[in-house]
């Protein structure tokens, strides 16, 4: 807690501007952009905030909108989106109901599909799991395994939940002949080698690499992490 995980996030929305360096999103260079020249760079980055963030005012559906309505999109546009994307999260029936009628999970699982809203290239996660039981903590991972899988979205995912981080690492999902969709470990015939651990320890980076060789790391500190 306090090593600067969530203010990265905020220095790729380019909500915080670094004090020394340089701030990349894919290969164009934010740090000294004005909120307006982030407008569009933000639109191809889907944030997921700690607890969800719902508005507790608004309905399921009208959280997933929000971006659409404030553009003023069509509303048959606004309502086939919406839709698609709770169907995806597996809460279509739960378009009407408010935040406050949900649990925990599905709370994260509204923000996911929100989110979502106009294809980002990019999703952050802010800690989605915490709090959350084992299940449904698997669930919510699951859903970040699809996106990077089926969707091709990258992402960065803020955590202390080492066992949801090494899942995403260590496993990958696929559509089967039936179109059905499988999760399963990496393993000889596959590997994932595009996932990267970082190990922050008071705002410094302590650790970068695999999730190897973060298991065979001998810095201590890293050790009694893992245990």
């Amino acid at each position: 807690s306090g090593s600067g995980k969530s203010t990265i996030l905020k220095l790729v929305l380019g909500l915080v501007k670094p004090d020394t360096g340089r701030v990349f999103v894919g290969d164009r260079e934010i740090t000294g952009l004005s909120e307006t020249e982030l407008e569009p760079i933000r639109k191809e980055i889907g944030m997921v905030f700690q607890e969800g963030a719902l508005f507790d005012f608004l309905t399921v559906g009208q959280n997933v909108a929000y971006r659409l309505l404030e553009a003023e999109a069509p509303m048959e546009e606004i309502e086939e989106v919406v839709r698609r994307l709770l169907g995806f999260v597996g809460l279509e029936r739960a378009i009407d109901k408010m935040p406050a009628d949900l649990s925990g999970g599905m709370r994260r699982r509204v923000a996911i599909a929100r989110a979502l809203v106009g294809n980002p290239k990019v999703i952050l996660y802010d800690e989605p799991t915490a709090g959350l039981d084992p299940i449904t903590a698997r669930t919510i991972c699951d859903l970040m395994i699809k996106l990077r899988d089926l969707e091709g979205a990258s992402s960065i995912f803020v955590t202390h939940d080492l066992e949801t981080a090494l899942n995403m690492a260590g496993e990958y999902a696929f559509k089967d002949e039936s179109e059905e969709i499988r999760f399963l470990p990496e393993g000889d015939d596959f590997c994932l080698i595009n996932t990267r651990f970082v190990i922050l320890k008071e705002g410094r980076i302590l650790f970068e690499g695999s999730d190897e060789e973060m298991r065979s790391s001998e810095n201590p500190y890293i050790q009694e992490f893992l245990t």
